[in-house]
């Protein structure tokens, strides 16, 4: 029986296969250079589960850089996803909320959606979102079949999470040649990427022509990427969706009023009784991970000078980030699943007023003018939601821009009923089934998306955009607007009921987030994003580079 060659890749069926049903049940082989891997085929898409990227981060290995795999001997069954990487049990009632068939420490995995005649076709990588603490790329919402369809070949990826993947201590240091800790879970992104360079064309990819995408956490993790040394030359563009530049901490110093990292592990340390880092490793994972949050604990990447060399916020201004076309944006409701983020409300609109006269000075006029105290609840919302997310994508365009690269900003401001009964109008992360055409794979509480062609037209056109821009830096999407690049005259695209294109998104509200956040830089005792409004400390005199 003669089987095709498939865009470069081995693609052979097992051996005795004698008729097309038993070979198709079988499934498809591809010969990468990692080993063999059976799949699966459904119209027109294989699929390949739970390919491992990395050793197991186990033992010995936990808080260690992933170490590349040895190519497999042998076909891997690649028909189901690796187990999750280890995280607390979800919180009952999240509409986010996923409970994991399996989760381990065994979890450095990836999963590949390939059209069947795929040849040289752009690669688009996600990065899961969930804090740094929670989630996996097997969810049944990241299915990336229809995104493959747009003639993709889709990656989802798992990486370490909490303090598993972000612990950064003393000890870690001092046995790192490099002499630092942390950035686990991101040196995982980085491996994975490598992966992908060394492996993609086997399955129909062009190496050279690799996306990285993700959402919230996950567009966090973008973020870093572009910020890393490391990850240089491994990606061609990048999707941030519900990105945040954050305070980060430094490794041994104590920053903008945020603990070094390795203070922060050291105190952790203390309080789970472990006093070395040999202890440490005898906790179970599962132990550690429910732990670590309860005594405060909380993962974030770490500036320690080499994998991750500055804040992000100088990164970005000093060019230093990765020059490659970007999409960035953020939903309209983000906090309205969102609201542990705010600060406790005010009693009424004088108080509100009050506290926020006291702490933007002579800024609390243009930040009660876009956040007034008449209707309290609805500016609260909106305050936090431009502080972090609004104000890290117009900033992120803006300084890709400035290097001479396209980058295209969008507000996604769609809502329907089953959300909006809830009062989540486009809440946090409810872009994602649009963009992966998922909408009747969404989690157990997820307000229910609707069937309706408008919604089915919306998922169609984002997924155009989407896969457009990872095909040729330009999105477009068939009977749909122009989508211009942010540097002609702050051009953005409005998803609504439809794609809409317009023009100066919230004016003014970049200028004066950015003149907080510049004054808090300058001040170096304060951190910029989690003072938000009612909770704002005094703002910092103006300095000179702030003018």
């Amino acid at each position: 029986m003669s089987i095709p060659c498939l865009a470069g890749a081995a693609l052979v069926m097992a051996a005795g296969a004698v008729t097309p049903s038993l070979a198709a049940d079988r499934g498809p082989v591809v010969e990468a250079p990692a080993g063999a891997a059976r799949g699966t085929v459904r119209n027109g898409i294989r699929v390949f589960k739970g390919l491992p990227y990395a050793r197991p981060p186990v033992g010995e290995a936990r808080w260690k850089p992933p170490v590349p795999l040895a190519a497999w001997q042998g076909v891997r069954d690649a028909r189901a996803f690796g187990p999750a990487c280890v995280q607390p049990r979800s919180r009952p009632g999240s509409i986010y909320a996923e409970d994991y068939p399996a989760m381990s420490e065994d979890c450095l995995t990836l999963n590949v959606w390939a059209p069947e005649q795929a040849k040289d076709a752009p690669v688009f990588v996600w990065i899961h979102g969930g804090s740094l603490v929670t989630g996996s790329g097997s969810e049944a919402m990241y299915d990336g079949a229809k995104l493959a369809k747009e003639g993709m070949i889709v990656v989802s990826i798992n990486y370490r999470l909490g303090v598993l993947g972000y612990l950064a201590h003393p000890g870690l240091s001092a046995e790192s040649l490099n002499h630092v800790s942390g950035n686990y879970g991101l040196l995982d992104q980085i491996e994975a990427l490598k992966w992908v360079r060394a492996n993609i064309g086997a399955f129909g990819g062009d190496p050279a022509n690799v996306t990285i995408a993700g959402e919230s956490a996950g567009a966090l993790s973008v973020m870093y990427l572009m910020a890393s040394p490391a990850a240089r030359g491994l990606f061609a563009k990048a999707i941030a969706q519900s990105a945040y530049m954050i305070t980060t901490p430094e490794l041994r110093e104590t920053r903008f009023g945020v603990e070094s990292a390795e203070a922060a592990g050291a105190a952790l340390a203390q309080k789970l009784g472990a006093p070395d880092v040999a202890a440490l490793r005898a906790i179970d994972a599962e132990k550690l991970v429910n732990e670590a949050p309860k005594t405060g604990y909380l993962p974030w990447g770490t500036i320690d000078g080499r994998i991750l060399p500055r804040q992000l916020v100088d990164t970005f201004d000093r060019g230093e980030q990765a020059p490659v076309p970007l999409i960035a944006g953020f939903n309209s409701g983000e906090i309205r699943s969102l609201r542990f983020l705010l600060p406790p409300q005010p009693g009424n609109a004088a108080d509100y007023e009050t506290k926020a006269r006291a702490g933007y000075g002579e800024l609390a006029d243009a930040f009660l003018k876009f956040y007034p105290a008449d209707t309290l609840d609805e500016s609260m919302l909106a305050a936090t939601r431009d502080a972090m997310y609004g104000w890290t994508a117009e900033r992120l365009v803006r300084k890709q821009a400035a290097l001479g690269v396209p980058a295209y900003l969008y507000l996604f401001d769609h809502g329907y009923p089953a959300a909006v009964e809830l009062g989540l109008h486009a809440f946090h992360a409810s872009e994602l089934p649009y963009v992966f055409g998922t909408a009747d794979r969404t989690p157990p509480r997820w307000p229910k998306v609707p069937n309706y062609s408008a919604d089915l037209k919306l998922s169609k056109a984002m997924r155009g955009y989407w896969a457009s821009f990872a095909r040729s830096a330009t999105p477009k999407a068939a009977g749909q607007p122009d989508w211009t690049t942010f540097a002609h005259g702050k051009a953005y695209m409005y998803f609504a009921a439809a794609p809409q294109f317009a023009t100066a998104l919230l004016p003014g509200h970049y200028e004066l987030h950015e003149q907080v956040v510049c004054r808090r830089r300058a001040a170096g005792d304060v951190a910029w994003n989690w003072n938000v409004g009612v909770a704002s400390p005094p703002l910092p005199a103006q300095a000179s580079e702030c003018r």
